[in-house]
């Protein structure tokens, strides 16, 4: 399989504007997320998708590839089918990497590619989560994995819920977080793309509904590796702490 890891990188943002720009130990956001996917040989390119000359720029200064993006997407999986649709190259899959996830380990990504195997529509990771202040945490996404490794729901609510149990849920089901790295058949990600927002999908704020809702599979792997996510500026003040 053919595979290119894309990189959305939007200037933009409510919290933390020019977040890929952002310096963790004297270097870029993007730069170490763009490093960090250079590291395993599943994938055949690595390119930043971005909406900003600046960003745009420092991806090439620092030898990476980018490419420029519309300003209007309003997802990532958008940006990526557009800057997918700007290579040269054709590809089987399209690995979409956090931009705002500068210690991604490189792992996560074979085992990722490692589900791709030209019948896998969709793929994503999963983590058990162990902490019930986790599983109640709205912004912690919890998923529902079938027996043979698919998704079947997405939820911000912790799922299933115990009837008749108040508390220490985590040690009576096996409940996984969601990890946002999602891996898209190139086919499927243009069918994606042109659907239109479902009523799960609102009702939970999640895109990867959407897909579930129209009849996509979404393949799931368990990662045992924790990820870090840069979302506000005390974040980025905590990851330079740390190293």
């Amino acid at each position: 399989m053919k595979i290119i890891g894309i990189i959305p990188a939007r200037y933009a943002s409510t919290r933390f504007p020019g977040k890929p720009l952002a310096r963790i130990g004297g270097v870029s956001m993007i730069q170490r997320v763009y490093e960090q996917a250079l590291k395993t040989s599943d994938l055949q390119a690595v390119v930043v998708a971005t909406d900003n000359t600046e960003i745009f720029n420092h991806v090439q200064n620092f030898g990476g590839h980018a490419c420029m993006t519309a300003e209007t997407h309003v997802s990532g999986t958008d940006r990526c089918f557009e800057a997918l649709t700007k290579q040269q190259q054709h590809y089987d899959y399209v690995i979409n990497i956090q931009g705002d996830e500068p210690f991604i380990a490189p792992g996560q990504i074979e085992l990722l590619a490692s589900l791709l195997d030209g019948r896998t529509e969709l793929a994503t990771l999963v983590k058990q989560i162990h902490e019930q202040e986790q599983l109640l945490n709205p912004n912690v996404v919890k998923a529902v994995v079938s027996k043979p490794g698919e998704a079947l729901y997405f939820s911000r609510s912790p799922v299933p819920y115990w009837r008749g149990k108040e508390t220490d849920w985590v040690n009576r089901h096996t409940y996984f977080k969601h990890i946002g790295m999602y891996a898209y058949r190139t086919d499927v990600l243009e069918k994606i793309t042109h659907l239109s927002v479902s009523s799960l999908e609102k009702a939970e704020s999640l895109e990867q509904l959407r897909w579930l809702e129209n009849g996509f599979k979404i393949k799931v792997a368990e990662t045992q590796l924790e990820t870090i996510g840069i979302d506000t500026p005390e974040d980025l003040e905590k990851a330079n702490k740390g190293l």
